[in-house]
């Protein structure tokens, strides 16, 4: 369906927090005079630059003429991981110390060691939020994840792909070492965080310019010999919280609410205590221990830590046990089949949420419900168990919740590796260029193959897949193949085929074999046709295919998808691919719908087919020819969003039928509308929470208070015109700014 788009306009919002209850008329009569001020050259309005925190919505006004220049403070570019509060006053001096060396000119590089589990990663991770919050200190901070087996080449493909830098058409070291710098000195001052080396190397071998223009580097690793052989100018180890401190972090992440009894209170001491006052064990261990009140459970789980010697032989076994007790601890195997699933994924960035919990329905680890819906929220429910739990934890990309827990290949495990017994193989995110035709693993008990966001991967052989009989889930999704091969058509028990953004991908071989398939996914490949067998799919609950070539879809294909819960055919204006209403209105089970009409007619016929059936719950739509992207418009992100394009709104105004749920109404080159009021289903609007009207030019009057009632707007935040010719004063309309008042509750 729709991805989530950024917010970029700068310029033409302006939300008010506080309200102030000014006479109405006052306040419109006040902002009419300064748009009549403002209309030579004028561009834009913004609220805040005429009343100080005046209403709880925005206005956005645009006309043709030039944008003003705004200059504002940018904040220093970099991931955020919403850190908490430092445990112990140790963690606490140790952030002061870090920071002062980083303000110093003359320290640039530091090196953070301590054993595993002491809680570097946490620490640094509160360095690297208080960069980003201080962008005057530095413009950028680029965060890498180091593995285990890092090698020259590896490390030059994580930092380039921090920077946005594109190293793949370069195989020299050296040469890929010069590119390397440049496009890091380009960024000017910035900090490079390294986390977890555990090998040195040399930073102009890399490409790292370490003093150059401010650029700082700093590391953690387990070892004092690396960070010396780093020649990092500043050095502090990191040690383990004392036992009062290990006890006053248990107790916070057990998260009690209510005393436990006493006797229960001296065996947590006993197993926090075991956990010798390293972080990462304190926090699973006490997330694995919430809402336990029961002492039979409390004495196991300090016999288990002291059967299980924690803390006296390898670090990384002793990592694996604790984190093997909280996963035995679930007492749920859906919920372990979740964690699980977790591990998939690589841990140097985290996975959406919403992207996770789709995995999870599809694989069958979320129990099948009434509604897609209730899924969704039982999946989210599951995440929210494990990060109780300390099994994963939260954290935000690009602006969207995640979840992160992998290493990275650059190349295909060996052809031993594939054993008979393998279930689920991720080998997501790494450098693959290509599957051969000599490699052919037989895994009869495969469900699920990741290979997403291997940019490079340009083909695969029809062998590979000829032993994968049993794969349910295939995910091919951000690579760079063109075709997929026909032995794809054989995988009958395949349930979910993902090819997002295979934005070279320009055909799929025949899908009549796969009628166990629910979920097919072609958003933004080339597609210029339909895969053969589309009409046999009958299981399908979720088909995406917005931001295709699709040339055509026949007739008759859309309700053989009876079982359908989320559509997408929301195609560009060059395509022009249009959907019958009364043939969606056979999908009786839609929950998410986006797709264009072709006329008003069309669309209301659709709109009227609810009244015998559950609408969906979140929908775009797009009526009309489709217009190029409204370059300079407000985006919304609202769920429920009805875009009129080219209509004949006054000639077809009886057949408008607006739905009673709509969020977002856009009208775009309706030029015959004369007002809203041609609209007689807007009346029913009463949940519209953002209009915007784009070069309509028969529009002279917006709307009348004496056709409408004020109550028709109560919701509306957001309020954009532009390009409106003949409109009074050509940006605003009195009676609807009166109107846009009353509704946002100004007195």
């Amino acid at each position: 369906m729709r991805e989530k788009r950024k917010k970029k306009e700068k310029t033409f919002t302006a939300t008010q927090p506080n309200l102030l209850r000014p006479k109405k008329k006052k306040m419109v009569d006040g902002f009419w005079n300064y748009v009549e001020k403002k209309n030579n050259g004028f561009a834009c309005i913004e609220i805040g630059n005429w009343v100080d925190s005046m209403i709880g919505g925005e206005i956005v006004i645009i006309d043709q003429g030039r944008a003003p220049e705004v200059s504002e403070a940018h904040p220093a570019k970099g991931k955020a991981f919403q850190t908490t509060e430092l445990v112990g006053r140790a963690f606490e001096r140790n952030v002061s110390e870090i920071w002062s060396w980083l303000m110093k000119d003359d320290v640039l590089s530091i090196g953070i060691y301590g054993i595993g589990g002491v809680g570097k990663t946490s620490l640094l991770r509160h360095i690297n939020d208080q960069l980003l919050q201080r962008p005057s200190s530095f413009q950028n901070v680029f965060w890498i994840t180091v593995t285990q087996d890092f090698s020259i080449y590896k490390l030059q493909n994580l930092i380039a792909k921090a920077v946005d830098l594109d190293l793949s058409n370069d195989e020299d070291e050296k040469k890929r070492a010069v590119k390397l710098s440049n496009g890091l000195i380009a960024k000017k001052k910035f900090v490079l965080i390294l986390d977890d080396l555990w090998n040195h190397f040399s930073p102009e071998k890399v490409g790292v310019p370490v003093g150059v223009d401010g650029c700082k580097l700093i590391l953690t690793s387990r070892s004092l010999r690396v960070c010396r052989q780093m020649c990092c100018q500043e050095k502090i180890k990191v040690e383990p919280l004392s036992e009062d401190e290990a006890w006053t972090l248990f107790m916070e992440k057990l998260g009690i609410n209510v005393e436990l009894p006493s006797e229960v209170i001296e065996i947590a001491k006993s197993v926090a205590k075991e956990c010798t006052g390293l972080l990462l064990w304190i926090i699973t261990m006490a997330g694995s221990m919430r809402q336990v009140d029961d002492i039979g459970q409390w004495r196991n789980a300090l016999e288990t830590l002291k059967e299980s010697k924690i803390g006296k032989g390898d670090m990384e076994a002793d990592i694996f046990k604790i984190i093997e007790f909280s996963y035995m601890n679930l007492n749920d195997s859906a919920l372990q089949q979740a964690f699980l699933y977790c591990a998939l994924f690589p841990v140097d960035s985290g996975i959406s949420r919403e992207d996770l919990v789709e995995y999870m329905i599809v694989e069958g680890i979320v129990a099948k419900r009434k509604s897609r819906q209730a899924e969704s929220d039982k999946g989210h429910a599951m995440l929210n168990k494990l990060e109780n739990a300390c099994l994963i934890e939260s954290c935000t990309r690009e602006g969207y919740r995640c979840v992160r827990m992998n290493t990275l290949l650059e190349k295909l495990p060996d052809i031993e590796k594939w054993t008979e017994d393998l279930v689920r193989v991720s080998l997501m995110k790494n450098y693959l260029t290509e599957i051969p035709a000599s490699y052919s693993p037989r895994c009869p008990n495969l469900s699920t193959l990741l290979l997403s966001q291997n940019y490079m991967l340009r083909s695969i052989e029809g062998s590979f897949f000829t032993q994968l009989n049993g794969l349910a889930v295939l995910d091919l999704s951000n690579t760079g193949i063109k075709s997929l091969p026909g032995s794809i058509s054989n995988l009958v028990c395949l349930t979910s085929l993902l090819l997002r953004r295979c934005q070279q991908l320009r055909h799929v071989p025949t899908l009549a074999k796969l009628t166990a398939l629910k979920k097919l996914d072609l958003v933004y490949t080339q597609l210029e046709e339909l895969p053969e067998g589309m009409k046999l799919l009958s299981n399908l609950r979720y088909l995406d295919l917005s931001h295709t070539r699709l040339k055509q879809l026949s007739a008759g294909i859309i309700p053989k998808l009876c079982r359908l819960q989320v559509l997408g055919v929301l195609l560009s204006s060059e395509t022009q691919v249009t959907l019958k209403g009364e043939e969606v209105a056979c999908l009786k089970r839609l929950e998410a719908l986006e797709c264009n009409f072709c006329d008003l007619i069309d669309f209301s016929k659709y709109v009227k087919s609810w009244e015998d059936t559950q609408p969906p719950r979140a929908y775009y739509f797009i009526v009309g020819p489709a217009v190029p992207s409204l370059s300079g418009i407000h985006k919304t992100e609202l769920n429920n969003t009805v875009r009129l394009c080219n209509c004949s709104i006054n000639r077809e105004a009886d057949f408008v039928t607006l739905p009673k749920t709509i969020q977002a109404l856009e009208i775009v080159q309706c030029h015959d509308m004369t007002s809203l009021c041609a609209v007689s289903s807007m009346k029913h609007a009463i949940k519209l929470k953002s209009l915007v009207i784009w070069d309509c030019n028969g529009i002279a009057c917006l709307l009348s208070l004496s056709r409408i009632s004020a109550d028709t707007l109560q919701s509306l935040e957001t309020l954009c015109l532009s390009s409106l010719k003949t409109c009074v004063a050509s940006l605003a309309d009195k009676e609807l700014l009166h109107l846009y008042f009353h509704s946002r509750g100004v007195a």
